[in-house]
């Protein structure tokens, strides 16, 4: 699948990857996941609900999620960062 990040992704995934250096790697790997199967049990990839209905969710770590949606063969990251932040 191709990915396909949106504006507002990339400039907070910069902002959090700069503050974060060693999260480049988890980062890297969970990029390359994502785009062979987005619904890879390590991701622990689960549907939204609510305002955020159609999209889902993938975890970079404990605490950090990445949210998503699909659409043909693309995948478009919407927003990164803290349960808090992004729900």
């Amino acid at each position: 699948m191709t990915i396909k990040p949106d504006k507002t992704f990339l400039k907070r995934a910069k902002k959090l990857l700069k503050r974060n250096p060693v999260l480049r790697e988890v980062y890297k790997n969970l990029y390359g996941k994502l785009s062979s199967d987005p619904f890879d049990s390590t991701l622990h990839t689960h549907a939204l609900t609510g305002d955020l209905r159609g999209k889902y969710a993938c975890s970079l770590t404990y605490e950090l999620r990445i949210i998503f949606k699909l659409s043909d063969d693309t995948i478009h990251l919407l927003d990164i960062g803290t349960h808090d932040e992004v729900y």
